[in-house]
């Protein structure tokens, strides 16, 4: 019989109580795929009182006004809630209307150091409050940081907790703490031995989460095999890469999923007409739909190309917007939804007022949440030519539902998508090397001139459809990792 592990999942944020992107819809799914393998898992996250419902969610007091010690001069006063992911999975919920209920997103907080701080010393005690003897504290990125750090130091002596190896998740190498690492003064650098400031000590709000992590977790994870190697590098590693070559005998990648049961075609009640890689004609619906309900001029055979990723630097638009004057030339249509970098949304605006018969631009996150899949399943092509990319999700789904990703040979995006080779007649999507506007233009005109072969197109999108991207294979591998975790650190 296999061994079954009591898991902790802890993240800033949990779909669907609490989501800015692919870190929410993770920590959603892999518990869930965990729980169904057998395990016994619980989730620890902050309470957003201005995004969060709790009687939505039929949440539950569990502990009140509890003490929350920080350090020898710091308390904060904690309640935690209880609410459930699916049956026999409960999910913890830390509320402090101080640090989580004045804002009506989840970041963006001057204080944002101070307030992860709290919350990973309130996710530590409630551990110890519930007597949930783990065997791993699985660790989802920067907001987790000081997780690991503090199971080395200030609760190594706990009872409940001295059994419990750490694995921290890098999501997004890029983000380090509450402010961008790179704008951070040379004599202000955490280097991650020194002890934790006070709350009124400004210095508090330079203290490395990430590298903290890195330093002290059992054990490494990033959401690629491919994102691995590169952050090793200077040119991805984010001023870290040292520390992780350092480490690499505990770095691992594996690649994330999504969840079949949330994103399946052939169910979606967010659908006009639903589905499957055996019915792709009715993708076709969907499409014309789309176009009426964006007012597009609609027609099953315009090229309609879809991103639906935040709009940043990162995901690519630096390219997108040098091109797409020029692209719209062409017999295509656009569709933009997301929230980002006002910058590039400011563009994409003017562009859209330009052309209206040619461009949508929805930048909601809100809007993107609602309207997502049926973008999927009504566009041709989705479009996400990324300068680093540790995984991605939003190709994983748009694969799912027969939308052939546009992407750039990096990260995540090199593991899942298949380069289309028209003579051996195999590949998944279309991919190009260099982050320039002329090779990104390259890519989108070749995928353009395949759409004209209905056979090669219709062929394309029944391999994207088939391909296994669940979150099943993935959890399988944190499976093994832990096993591995335990093993290696029981020998020391």
């Amino acid at each position: 019989m296999p061994k079954i592990f009591k898991i902790v999942s802890i993240a800033s944020e949990v779909a669907p109580f609490s989501k800015s992107g692919g870190l929410g819809d993770v920590v959603r799914s892999l518990p869930k795929a965990l729980k169904r393998l057998g395990n016994e898992i619980i989730v620890i996250t902050p309470f957003y009182g201005q995004i969060i419902d709790k009687r939505k969610h039929k949440l539950k007091l569990i502990y009140k006004d509890i003490n929350v010690y920080l350090n020898s001069e710091d308390t904060v006063k904690v309640n935690y809630w209880q609410g459930y992911l699916m049956k026999g999975l409960p999910v913890y919920f830390i509320e402090n209307k101080k640090y989580f209920s004045r804002r009506k997103t989840i970041y963006g907080s001057s204080h944002e150091n101070a307030r992860f701080l709290i919350f990973d010393i309130a996710a530590l005690k409630l551990i110890t409050l519930l007597k949930f003897e783990a065997d791993i504290v699985h660790c989802h990125d920067w907001q987790t940081g000081l997780i690991p750090y503090y199971l080395k130091t200030d609760f190594r002596y706990s009872k409940t907790l001295r059994k419990a190896k750490t694995i921290f998740t890098i999501h997004n190498l890029v983000f380090q703490f509450g402010k961008n690492w790179w704008e951070a003064p040379a004599r202000k650098k955490d280097y991650g031995k020194s002890r934790i400031p006070h709350l009124a000590d400004s210095k508090i709000e330079y203290v490395n989460f990430v590298k903290r992590a890195i330093l002290s977790a059992d054990a490494i994870t990033t959401v690629s095999e491919q994102y691995r190697e590169e952050i090793m590098t200077k040119i991805f590693g984010q001023d870290l890469h040292r520390i992780l070559r350092n480490r690499e005998d505990r770095l691992f990648g594996i690649i994330n999923g999504i969840d079949y049961n949330a994103y399946n075609p052939a169910k979606d009640p967010g659908l006009f007409k639903n589905y499957d890689y055996k019915k792709i004609h009715r993708k076709k619906i969907n499409k014309e739909y789309l176009q009426k309900k964006f007012n597009l001029p609609v027609n099953k055979d315009i090229p309609l190309i879809c991103t639906t990723s935040r709009i940043t630097f990162q995901k690519g638009f630096e390219l997108i917007l040098k091109i797409l004057e020029q692209l719209v030339l062409l017999d295509i249509q656009f569709v933009f939804i997301g929230s980002g970098d006002k910058i590039y949304i400011r563009e994409l605006q003017k562009l859209s007022k330009k052309y209206p018969q040619k461009i949508i631009i929805m930048p909601s996150h809100e809007q993107n949440q609602k309207y997502e899949t049926l973008v999927y399943a009504g566009s041709d092509i989705f479009l996400l030519p990324s300068h680093h990319e540790p995984c991605g999700i939003n190709q994983l789904i748009a694969m799912r539902y027969g939308c052939v990703p546009i992407v750039r040979k990096v990260g995540g995006l090199y593991d899942t998508v298949e380069n289309f080779n028209p003579l051996e007649k195999e590949g998944t999507g279309f991919i190009f090397n260099q982050f320039n506007e002329f090779s990104l233009y390259g890519a989108i005109v070749r995928a353009l001139e395949t759409y004209k072969y209905r056979k090669a197109w219709r062929d394309i999108i029944v391999r994207a459809m088939k391909e296994s991207n669940s979150w099943e294979i993935p959890a399988k591998s944190y499976i093994t990792l832990y096993k591995k975790t335990i093993k290696i650190n029981n020998e020391k």
